[in-house]
């Protein structure tokens, strides 16, 4: 029950202050072996609930030792080169990196820039959706499956699937995966078995851009997976679990790298990005959005590069989003300017989520340009959930 704030109000958070409070006196101690791990898995066993709710609450089996046991892992990122920029991007068990790396790889192989806008569009799509192929056949967690990472990034893997765009006719959907154990950059006879996925990944998912006067450049990507995460907040704490496990696929297939296992973490989609020019950062750029993270940032830097949009210009261009399904996703914005220009090669499109919703939109960038002066340009979203925030603090060097 009761109204949503109003727009302005301010909104305070006591029990997370004490909560940021207790870790900056004990550090990440207090949430691993201290007082938070045993509250937190407390609420776990035992979840708040309203004592009038009719919804099956089923209580979790995290303890304390799970959270103790719990180690970061350190991954070198992605790289691949596109258009004489360095493209860097997150490892697996994140399927952003490989996946708009091996989409730019795909692309580097075509002069988009000499294309009409229905042309580059149509190769824009192709080549996501053959990307999201592999991400389905060969992305997962590299602690329990082998991830191709290095061939999936291989540019002559990305020579090779370019060969399965057709200039002139959208493919078949879903698409197949390539063969990340024989390729050589030669377009290939045959295709191999499709591969069939169910996107289950959801937009409840922040993204920050930020840089410091020493050039420093931080791409931030965190989620709680659904809107309310599992709609559990720690009692006194002043945070939210998340419902994270929702990232692994629902139907449970033993070669499916994305199945559910202990101690296994999901297949995410997020995709903080950071571009160099020269040795030195261009861009920052990264999105809430699902599995469309992907897509967002993918068709950001294809239009920046590509179509010769500046970064706003980018950012606030409609959006579609082809993840190897028979219907493109796409803002409605998008299919009114593009729509008749892309059905002719055979792309459907159907409307991203509810009418007027923030459903309808897909993705909300943050992303830093450096300028050749030395300045940074600080851009977000114009009016997707209701317009984004950037500004730049110290202007020049």
């Amino acid at each position: 029950g009761g109204d949503a704030p109003q727009v302005g109000s301010i909104c305070q958070n006591h029990d997370l202050a004490a909560t940021y409070r207790l870790l900056a006196a004990e550090g990440t101690k207090a949430f691993y072996t201290g007082p938070l791990a045993a509250e937190i898995a407390n609420t776990v066993q035992n979840p708040p609930k309203s004592p009038t709710t009719t919804l099956p609450v089923p209580p979790g089996h995290m303890t304390a030792a799970d959270l103790a046991a719990y180690q970061t892992i350190d991954r070198a990122p992605t790289h691949v080169n596109y258009r004489g920029f360095d493209v860097f991007g997150m490892a697996p068990s994140s399927s952003g990196g490989t996946t708009v790396g091996e989409s730019l790889n795909i692309l580097d192989t075509f002069n988009l820039s000499g294309m009409n806008d229905a042309n580059a569009l149509h190769h824009y799509l192709e080549a996501s959706a053959l990307a999201f192929a592999d991400r389905g056949k060969y992305v997962g967690d590299p602690a329990f499956v082998n991830v191709p990472t290095k061939a999936l990034l291989d540019p002559l893997f990305g020579k090779e699937r370019a060969c399965s765009i057709d200039p002139a006719h959208a493919a078949t959907k879903p698409v197949p995966p390539g063969d990340v154990t024989n390729f050589d950059g030669v377009c290939p006879m045959a295709a191999a078995a499709p591969a069939k996925e169910k996107d289950t990944e959801n937009v409840s998912t922040t993204n920050m851009t930020v840089s410091d006067r020493w050039g420093n450049v931080v791409e931030y990507t965190l989620t709680i997976e659904q809107t309310g995460g599992s709609g559990m907040v720690v009692p006194g704490r002043g945070f939210i679990l998340n419902n994270e496990l929702t990232d692994f696929s629902t139907v449970f297939n033993p070669a499916d790298p994305n199945r559910i296992d202990p101690g296994k973490r999901p297949r995410s989609s997020m995709s903080p990005t950071i571009l160099l020019q020269d040795g030195k950062p261009f861009l920052a750029l990264g999105s809430p959005g699902g599995s469309t993270i992907i897509t967002t940032v993918l068709q950001t830097i294809f239009n920046r590069i590509d179509r010769g949009m500046t970064t706003p210009e980018a950012i606030a261009a409609p959006r579609a989003s082809q993840r190897n399904t028979a219907k493109v996703t796409a803002e409605p914005a998008f299919i009114a300017k593009y729509g008749s220009q892309l059905t002719p090669f055979g792309h459907v499109f159907q409307p991203s989520g509810d009418a007027f919703t923030s459903a309808a939109e897909i993705g909300a960038e943050t992303a830093i340009e450096f300028l050749p002066d030395g300045r940074t340009l600080a851009a977000a979203e114009p009016v997707r959930r209701g317009g984004g925030s950037a500004m730049v603090l110290q202007p020049s060097p």
